[in-house]
C-alpha cells in the first residue's frame, strides 16, 4: 500500500509540474524532437542503409521554352530524386552546342540551357537531351515562333486583349439589369437557375483545362492535385468572406445589401475564372499558338457576355445599386483577364496555372452553393421543371458560344 501511495504521489507531482509549463511549450517540445529526428535522418540516416543499388533515377523536364533568333533557351526542372547532368543536346537529330550555368541540376532545382541553333520560323523542333547516364529526354516545339519581348508595347497588347475578352463583355452583359427589373418573379428564378448552369459549365470547363495543363507540367511541385488544393483554398476563403459580409450586413441592416453581397460573390468567382482564362490566352499568344484575329476576339466576347448577366441577376427586383458599385462588380469580374494575360505571356508556369484554375473552380462551386436557395419555389424545391430548364439553358448558351472560339 505504501508503494502504491508513493507512485500516486509521484504521478501527482509530475502532473503538477506539467500544469505549470505553458501550453505553447508543451506543443513546441514534440515539434523540436520531430525536427531533430528528421535532421538526423537526412544527415546520417542514409549512411546506415548502405549503398543504393541500381541506376540513378533521372526525371528532367522542360518547364519553359524561349525562342530568339539563332538560339533556343530551355528552362529545365529536375523532378526526380537524383541530380541530373546534361551531356549532349540534339535538335532535329543534329548535335548542337549549348551553354549552361551548372553541370548538375539538383533535386527540384532549375537550370537554363541555351542552345546555339539557327531555327526557322514555322518549322517544328524536336529537342533531345542526353544525360550523363545515357537517358534521353525529348521536348517538342510544334511551330517555332520567336518569343515576344516583354516591353511596353507587349504589355499594352496584353492589356488590350484582356479588356476585349474580359472587361467589355462583362460590362455588356450587365446591361440586362433594367430588363431583369421589369420581369416577373417567376422569370427571375429561372434566370438565377440559368446563372447556376453558366457557372457550372465554367467550373467543368476549367477542370478539364486544368487537368490537361497539369498533365503537361513537370510534376516537381504536383500535378492534378494542385487543382483540388486551389479549389479548397478558394472555397473556404469565400465561405469566410461570405460570413464576414453577412455579419456586416446584419449590423448595417441596409436594404438590398444581401443582393449586392451575392452579386459580389458571383463577380469574384467569375473574376477568378477569367484570371485562369487570361493565363491560357497569354501563354498561347507567347508561344505562337494564338492568332489575334477579329473572329477570335468576337468569339471570346460573345462567350463572356453571359457572365455579366450572371452578375446582375441577383440584383433584379431589389434596390438599384449605384453606378460605382456596378462598375466595381464589372471590374472584379473582368479585369483579372488582363492580369492573367500578363502572367501567361511573360512568366507562364503549368503548376501555377493549374493552381489558379483550381482557385477559380472552388470559387465558382461556392457561389453555386449561395445561388441555389435563390431559385427555390414556394414548396422549397430547388429542382423543378422551370429551374431545370433554366440550368440547362445556361449550360447550352455557354456551350454554343464556346463553339465559335478556336484557340
Amino acid at each position: 500500500m505504501e508503494a502504491k501511495g508513493a507512485a500516486h504521489g509521484q504521478a501527482g507531482v509530475r502532473r503538477g509540474v506539467l500544469a505549470r509549463v505553458p501550453a505553447w511549450a508543451l506543443g513546441l517540445i514534440p515539434l523540436a524532437l520531430i525536427a531533430a529526428a528528421l535532421v538526423a535522418l537526412l544527415t546520417v540516416g542514409g549512411d546506415t542503409l548502405g549503398e543504393r543499388r541500381g541506376p540513378p533515377v533521372e526525371d528532367l523536364a522542360v518547364e519553359q521554352t524561349v525562342l530568339r533568333p539563332g538560339e533556343v533557351e530551355l528552362t529545365l526542372r529536375n523532378a526526380g530524386p537524383d541530380p541530373v547532368e546534361v551531356a549532349q543536346v540534339f535538335v532535329n537529330d543534329a548535335y548542337v552546342d549549348y551553354t549552361t550555368g551548372t553541370q548538375q541540376v539538383g533535386r527540384l532545382g532549375a537550370e537554363t540551357v541555351t542552345l546555339d541553333y539557327p531555327w526557322q520560323e514555322g518549322s517544328p523542333l524536336l529537342v533531345t537531351l542526353l544525360t550523363s547516364s545515357g537517358a534521353t529526354i525529348e521536348h517538342e516545339v510544334d511551330v517555332a515562333v520567336a518569343t515576344p519581348e516583354p516591353d511596353g508595347g507587349f504589355y499594352g497588347l496584353m492589356a488590350l486583349l484582356g479588356i476585349y475578352v474580359g472587361v467589355i463583355p462583362v460590362a455588356l452583359g450587365m446591361l440586362f439589369l433594367p430588363f431583369l427589373g421589369r420581369v416577373r418573379e417567376h422569370w427571375i428564378r429561372i434566370f438565377m437557375a440559368a446563372t447556376v448552369g453558366l457557372l457550372g459549365f465554367l467550373a467543368v470547363d476549367a477542370y478539364l483545362e486544368g487537368t490537361e495543363i497539369a498533365e503537361e507540367s513537370t510534376g516537381a511541385f504536383g500535378g492534378v492535385e494542385l487543382l483540388f488544393i486551389g479549389a479548397a483554398l478558394a472555397y473556404f476563403g469565400l465561405v469566410a468572406l461570405d460570413r464576414f459580409l453577412r455579419s456586416r450586413r446584419e449590423r448595417a441592416d441596409a436594404a438590398g445589401a444581401g443582393a449586392f453581397q451575392l452579386s459580389l460573390l458571383v463577380a469574384i468567382g467569375i473574376g477568378l475564372h477569367n484570371l485562369g482564362e487570361g493565363l491560357a490566352i497569354g501563354a498561347a499568344y507567347a508561344i505562337g499558338e494564338l492568332a489575334l484575329g477579329a473572329f477570335l476576339v468576337f468569339g471570346f466576347a460573345l462567350h463572356n457576355t453571359t457572365e455579366g448577366l450572371a452578375i446582375v441577376a441577383p440584383l433584379a427586383k431589389r434596390t438599384r445599386p449605384s453606378f460605382a458599385r456596378l462598375a466595381a462588380l464589372g471590374l472584379i469580374a473582368g479585369a483579372p483577364a488582363i492580369l492573367g494575360a500578363f502572367i501567361g505571356a511573360s512568366a507562364y508556369n503549368p503548376e501555377v496555372t493549374a493552381l489558379l484554375l483550381g482557385i477559380g473552380i472552388g470559387a465558382i462551386v461556392q457561389v453555386i452553393v449561395q445561388l441555389v436557395p435563390t431559385f427555390r419555389d414556394r414548396a422549397g424545391r430547388a429542382l423543378y421543371p422551370a429551374s431545370v430548364g433554366g440550368i440547362l439553358a445556361g449550360v447550352a448558351v455557354l456551350y454554343v458560344t464556346g463553339l465559335v472560339i478556336s484557340v
